[in-house]
């Protein structure tokens, strides 16, 4: 085997050292494994109606990352959105939390948002 085979892996296969094809491990119905109790969806909110389809998917007990930099500068609507995911936390007993400029964390029933970083330390 060459240098190149050795770097590239072997063109007739496709393997490289040390790769692993995570294809192999997404779920599927046959397999043996449980299903996840809870999902975890990255959304983007563009207007106000959007957020049926995001309320639907926390009620269903799933976390969500909201991105609501399309309506960042609409404040008015911003704060209908909050007011209403707020509202709706309350009610199922989950949380929201601000994460940067433009998203929120919004988790289900149970779910508690830590607001402190973790912070790793270098030796």
């Amino acid at each position: 085997m060459g240098i190149v085979n050795k770097i590239f892996g072997d063109k007739k296969t496709g393997n490289v050292k040390g790769y692993v094809d995570l294809e192999k491990y997404v779920y599927s119905s046959g397999d043996q494994t449980a299903p996840a109790k809870m999902h975890v969806r990255v959304g983007e909110i563009q207007r106000y109606e959007d957020l049926k389809e995001f309320t639907d998917y926390i009620y269903g007990g799933n976390l969500l990352i909201l991105d609501f930099s399309p309506i960042a500068e609409e404040e008015v609507i911003l704060k209908r959105i909050t007011a209403d995911l707020k509202k709706l936390t309350g009610e199922i007993n989950g949380d929201i939390a601000g994460i940067g400029n433009n998203l929120m964390i919004v988790s289900p029933s149970d779910v508690k948002i830590e607001r402190r970083k973790l912070r790793g330390t270098f030796s």
